[in-house]
């Protein structure tokens, strides 16, 4: 253990022996700011027109990251003027041009747009502090938006999810200019509120600073919808409502496939999506015959545990008020997990129809309601899957929430010999204190199946606490054995035994304390100094020992963007079962392990054209060696092109008895933006441990707001010989249509 200890006494070497103590900005911790009515339909061009001079302004921006004190050096000024149909806004950011860094054009890309400088408004209609609504754009006019949600002291932006609304940019000397007109059709709120929660964001990569209109505390998420202002009505808003929105699609494709000797298919597909809106807050979404060709291929990952890779949702149907059917459970246990539907082995499985019931009955109530039937296959019996959800909010920012599911088979095909069924219900308290520095959380859920077995729940709770300098919680809880949730994800439930080739339930327990303490350096090149100990410990249902990880880590984030990550962790196992680790039909044996392995990683500044990172990890794995090292490069040819190449190996050796492997995952990539609508994304992706080398190629022009002509391209190779297994082509056009 002495190599944690030296790296807390590096990080306190490397420390300033003073802090920055936080002094509160001098302007109102609650900021008003009203929207005048204009009686005509303003044009989305960047250049501000006359009814923009009479409109009231906002006050300067405080600054939130790295450091939440004092105004922005970079000015920003921002209006709001309404009418009947949309919301318009205007900032002027103030910045010489030739400082401007533009990481990309692509739409909707979460990572490039906060290393952008770019402006955005965050809006929480029904003023519930816990889900909203994000709109931005960087300085080259790439679009941004996304669903906000609040989860105890930190908000998570779903960039997957879209709506059709209007912006533009234009670039001066010594300023740049965004005008966005958002139609009121895209948001969800209750007629005759006099005002919504409001914040605005500007990125500053200049200086590497994040400033808000509303102060909010550096230890937040900019985004954070605990500390938004107030957009107040200058008049009565009545919108006029588009009750009902169709998408209809086409598509058609073309492909083969090579491994399984098939001939080669060609394809023609039509689908309809619809929203409907049955009030001013709550949607019905409707889906018939949904394709999903045109969705981003999943990036890739090297797999060396025991238990299966969580992978985001990014189809649009599942989008919409998300949170309300996702955020239950932990990061370790998901009780609802969307890609359980529609998908099997990764493999997509034909949907017939899907509808959706979600969004708010009163000010304090939402529900939600999903129904998706799929269709048989060669593989998988048909399904019908329910999911209900509500959602009480109490006190100033608590919510009581309960979760039903039920996967009921309704055509059996296969090995399947009867329509069996999986059900399970769930309750959470999440108690949130008003500025969100606590948070308390109490879970159970309640699975049922045919043979009505008994250890067949989840229970789980959870403390937290946040300051500008220390974090730390502790998280218990308990999966039963029979815990059996077909919609959810739990991979610590699931353990292979490769001896007898077969998955085995084992119910356990997890104990998951942490502790973080963040340094600010004063008149240092360095913003902040995290250090952080995080471990899970797990035992079997009859409490003897199971496995224990424990990580203790620092961090440095420098002003230039530049940032180290050291890290030590220490894993202690009592396999259950012998396992096959390295996937060579050698599993290792029954036996208590402990091993240690050590990590780095090194960003270098992310706004120079050429930027990159490198990491290395070495040290025991079970009862072998461990070596891991990778880098990534990439170049920026701003704005229009961005390229690069990953590279992960991974050289793991057993005793000669259980074999070595090296798993290498190589990942060049291109994206180019020939126009703000106009995009071409090619990812190639070598992966050894899966046995596959992947190239997946999708050009994508919006040629109207929402509405999308794609062609993709895929094709699959062995990489043992590069024999080509599969190979395809897809056209889809959609059409998003108001009425």
């Amino acid at each position: 253990m002495k190599p944690f200890y030296c790296l807390v006494l590096l990080s306190l070497w490397l420390a300033p022996s003073r802090a920055w103590s936080h002094q509160q900005p001098t302007q109102p911790t609650t900021q008003v700011l009203t929207a005048n009515r204009t009686p005509s339909l303003l044009k989305i061009d960047g250049v501000l027109e006359e009814e923009w001079n009479a409109a009231p302004a906002t006050g300067p921006f405080t600054n939130q990251w790295p450091l939440d004190s004092g105004f922005a050096e970079a000015r920003t000024e921002v209006k709001v003027l309404f009418n009947d149909q949309f919301l318009y806004v205007s900032a002027v950011n103030y910045q010489r041009r030739e400082d401007l860094i533009i990481q990309s054009l692509k739409r909707d890309q979460l990572e490039p747009f906060w290393r952008s400088d770019g402006f955005a408004i965050l809006v929480d209609p029904l003023r519930q502090k816990s889900t909203g609504f994000l709109f931005g754009v960087n300085a080259g006019g790439a679009q941004l938006d996304g669903a906000v949600t609040q989860t105890s002291a930190w908000s998570q932006t779903n960039e997957n999810w879209d709506n059709k609304w209007f912006s533009a940019v234009k670039v001066y000397d010594d300023y740049w200019i965004a005008e966005m007109a958002i139609p009121f059709t895209a948001l969800r709120f209750k007629e005759g509120a006099d005002g919504w929660g409001l914040n605005f964001i500007r990125n500053d990569m200049k200086r590497n600073v994040f400033a808000t209109w509303s102060p909010v505390p550096v230890q937040l998420a900019g985004t954070d919808l605990a500390h938004l202002g107030t957009l107040q009505w200058g008049q009565p808003l009545h919108p006029v409502r588009s009750r009902v929105t169709l998408v209809p699609y086409m598509a058609g494709g073309h492909s083969r496939n090579h491994e399984e000797g098939e001939p080669a298919k060609t394809r023609g597909d039509v689908g309809l999506d619809a929203k409907v809106s049955l009030t001013s807050s709550l949607n019905l979404d409707l889906t018939l015959r949904p394709d999903f060709s045109n969705v981003e291929v999943d990036r890739q990952m090297t797999n060396v545990t025991r238990f299966s890779l969580l992978y985001p949702e990014r189809r649009n149907f599942f989008l919409e008020n998300a949170d309300l059917f996702a955020n239950f459970g932990s990061w370790n246990v998901k009780p609802f997990f969307s890609r359980t539907i529609g998908l099997h082995d990764g493999d997509p499985v034909p949907i017939a129809a899907g509808a959706r019931l979600s969004g708010n009955l009163t000010n304090s109530l939402r529900i939600g309601l999903m129904d998706v039937q799929t269709e048989t296959t060669d593989e998988v019996s048909a399904n019908n899957y329910f999911v209900a959800t509500v959602q009480q909010r109490v006190l100033a920012r608590s919510v009581i929430k309960a979760l039903v599911t039920n996967r009921q088979t309704t055509r059996a095909t296969g090995g399947d010999t009867q329509l069996d069924y999986n059900r399970t219900l769930g309750g959470e308290f999440q108690y949130t204190a008003p500025k969100a520095s606590f948070n308390v959380y109490l879970r159970a859920h309640t699975a049922q199946t045919p043979e009505k077995l008994s250890e067949n729940n989840y229970i789980s709770t959870q403390v937290s606490y946040l300051t500008k300098k220390y974090y730390g919680g502790l998280m218990l809880e308990k999966v039963g054995e029979n815990y059996v949730n077909d919609l959810s994800f739990i991979p610590r439930l699931h353990n292979y035994d490769a001896a007898r080739d077969t998955t085995v339930r084992i119910g356990h327990y997890t104990v998951n304390p942490w502790f973080g303490w963040l340094i600010y350096p004063k008149n240092s090149k360095t913003n902040i100094i995290e250090l952080n100990t995080w471990s899970v410990i797990n035992f079997r249902s009859d409490g003897s020992f199971l496995e224990r990880y424990t990580s203790l880590n620092v961090s440095f984030a420098f002003k230039d963007t530049r940032k180290l990550y050291v890290e030590a962790t220490n894993n202690e196992v009592n396999l259950p079962f012998p396992s096959d680790i390295l996937d060579n039909d050698q599993p290792i044996p029954v036996e208590h392990y402990n091993f240690t392995q050590y990590s780095a990683r090194y960003t270098t500044d992310t706004r120079k054209a050429f930027n990159g990172s490198v990491n290395a990890s070495f040290g025991n794995f079970y009862n072998g060696t461990r070596l891991e090292y990778g880098m990534t490069l990439n170049f920026r040819s701003q704005p229009w092109g961005l390229f690069g190449v990953s590279f992960l190996q991974n050289d793991i050796r057993l005793p000669e008895a259980y074999g070595k492997a090296q798993f290498t995952l190589v990942g060049p990539r291109a994206e180019v933006s020939l126009r703000n609508n106009l995009w071409w994304t090619t990812f190639l992706q070598y992966n050894t441990q899966a046995g596959n080398f992947n190239i997946n190629s999708r050009v994508q022009w919006r040629f109207k707001p929402m509405s999308d002509i794609f062609v993709v391209y895929t094709d699959n190779y062995a990489t043992t010989d590069m024999r080509v297994k599969n190979k395809g082509v897809v056209f889809k056009l959609t059409y998003w249509l108001n009425l």
